[in-house]
């Protein structure tokens, strides 16, 4: 399936010279939604993944539909201050300042194989990040998977030796 046909790029969103692809339009489309994560899963199948991790929020829409399809848990990572339970946190840099991430402190058991989940990767700051909380807690990090790449952003040099995945590149 051609699913760069169902993501809308919208032009100058959210500022001038950037070009958004705007997933939203591929979540509608419950045929698409669900063929996109099935082409991740057949992606993955082989990696022997006992869990997905994914960013706060759209981490979560790929992430969560992708660990069930694959009959896996799925662990939030969260803004801070978001998460009940006891939590560890990691500051990252974001294009305008920085903001931190944080990960419930038993969410991932020594040597679990972990695959990190979202929806875009562009600069991989975020993915990094979310590396870093699963390698803390004694992940093992197995691969990153995502609907689209921004190749010209460059995101895998930043998380360079992951084995990664995206459905669509621009």
């Amino acid at each position: 399936m051609d699913f760069k046909q169902h993501i809308r790029v919208i032009e100058d969103f959210p500022q001038p010279g950037i070009s958004f692809k705007d997933i939203t339009t591929l979540l509608g489309n419950g045929d698409v939604y669900r063929s996109a994560i099935e082409a991740l899963r057949e992606m993955v199948k082989d990696k022997k993944i006992d869990v997905i991790c994914g960013p706060e929020a759209r981490g979560f829409v790929i992430g969560a539909p992708l660990a069930y399809a694959l009959g896996v848990g799925f662990v939030p990572i969260r803004k801070s201050g978001k998460l009940p339970y006891k939590s560890i946190e990691a500051k990252y840099d974001l294009e305008y300042g920085k903001d931190v991430l944080a990960i419930h402190s038993d969410a991932i058991r020594p040597g679990q194989n972990v695959l990190i989940a979202d929806d875009l990767l562009a600069t991989g700051g975020t993915i990094a990040t979310c590396m870093n909380l699963v390698k803390q807690l004694g992940g093992n990090i197995v691969g990153a998977a995502f609907l689209i790449e921004l190749t010209e952003l460059n995101g895998r040099g930043k998380i360079a030796g992951t084995d990664i995945i995206s459905l669509v590149s621009y």
